[in-house]
């Protein structure tokens, strides 16, 4: 078997640093996106507070309070798997610096066994010739760049063996910090059971409340209303600020592409609510998808709205042009502005989730009157 270049075990802690330092980044980056949702429902939270109580809101409040749970938990998970992934990577390298320690005070004895068999004066006996001489000064030398190279190797174990305290030093700290995340955790995830339990209490005790079901149902027929309003609103555009396809969206019917992969949780037309057990009018598709999958615009068309909407969370609007237009509920969040004009296949957002889990709400609306968008899909939902 041929020997490991000597160089090899200085790039073994090189790569572990470049394969930590990237996973430190998507640990970053996973962290920043949590913050993001807990300040998105934060902001959802304070919309909350400005609209009219009701069954809607209440339900809507305590959904957030599960979504943000559920936040927290799942940012903690994170910041455990960090401090034990430290804890891995500080494992490794005590074991590399204890094992260089080991290979150089091998090396050290060997040395030292070898100036010990020569004597102090390296052998110098009696010379009677200049090569007798030269021999001994050589030999000389030799001894005295030994003796450099132990106090190098000397410096350099002190050096580690200082390193590996510092490590040691690291390891109790982090352990700590792995202490309390794996606390703060468990806390977390029974703060979760609680705000779960309290919503599908909620949720049972409406199912036996008849006076709660009609108001639910009252209230969702005020919010349908104040949705046409608002599209109403959409369609009085100043001059010049009308958006014109290269393609008329009246021509696309049965070509448009779903804007999430999903199935179809609630079609388009009237439904007796699961939960609520009142007849609605559903004025487009419920679509079960995954949580945070990707959400496409299914046509060109010009942000017309983006905010926090009553009962339908963060909704994105999309202006078609010809008083087309579509409309996405349910989100994750709010990742486009108003005005700002997206392609086909553009993303303008994520999958939320609502009381029945990851759901988006897609509609096609002419003039505010709503579509079914099966007609519309080139490929349906099933």
């Amino acid at each position: 078997m041929r020997p490991l270049p000597r160089f090899l075990p200085l790039l073994l802690p090189l790569c572990l640093l470049a394969q930590g330092a990237q996973e430190a980044a998507d640990l970053r980056q996973k962290l920043a996106a949590i913050q993001g949702r807990l300040n998105q429902v934060d902001q959802q939270l304070d919309s909350l507070k400005k609209r009219r109580k009701g069954v809607l809101v209440e339900i809507q409040g305590i959904s957030l309070q599960r979504d943000k749970a559920k936040a927290q938990v799942e940012g903690a998970r994170l910041r455990r798997d960090q401090a034990q992934s430290e804890v891995q990577v500080i494992g490794r390298e005590q074991a590399r610096i204890q094992g260089e320690v080991r290979r150089l005070q091998g090396d050290l004895r060997q040395q030292v066994r070898w100036m010990q068999a020569l004597g102090p004066w390296g052998d110098l006996g009696f010379y009677t010739t200049f090569k007798d001489l030269e021999a001994w000064l050589v030999r000389g030398r030799m001894l005295a760049w030994a003796r450099l190279q132990e106090r190098k190797q000397l410096d350099l174990i002190h050096r580690l063996q200082g390193d590996l305290a510092v490590k040691e030093k690291a390891l109790k700290e982090v352990l700590a910090r792995l202490a309390a995340e794996e606390k703060e955790a468990a806390q977390l995830q029974a703060a979760l059971r609680l705000q779960e339990e309290k919503l599908n209490g909620f949720l049972d005790g409406l199912q036996k409340d008849e006076a709660a079901q009609k108001q639910a149902q009252a209230e969702l027929a005020e919010e349908a209303v104040q949705l046409e309003r608002l599209l109403s609103g959409l369609l009085v555009k100043p001059k010049g600020e009308a958006f014109e396809p290269a393609v008329a969206f009246a021509n696309l019917r049965g070509e448009l592409p779903q804007p999430v992969e999903g199935s179809l949780a609630l079609g388009f037309g009237e439904h007796l609510h699961p939960r609520f057990h009142t007849k609605t009018m559903q004025s487009g598709l419920l679509i079960s998808a995954s949580g945070g999958a990707p959400v496409a615009a299914v046509a060109d068309g010009k942000v017309a709205f983006s905010d926090y909407y009553q009962s339908y969370g963060p909704m994105v609007i999309l202006d078609h042009g010809g008083g087309w237009f579509t409309l996405y509920t349910h989100l994750l969040g709010l990742s486009v502005s108003k005005g700002q004009v997206l392609k086909a296949g553009e993303s303008l957002g994520a999958v939320g989730d609502t009381v029945d889990g990851p759901r988006l709400g897609f509609e096609i609306r002419h003039q505010a009157q709503p579509q079914d968008p099966q007609k519309w899909l080139k490929k349906k939902y099933r």
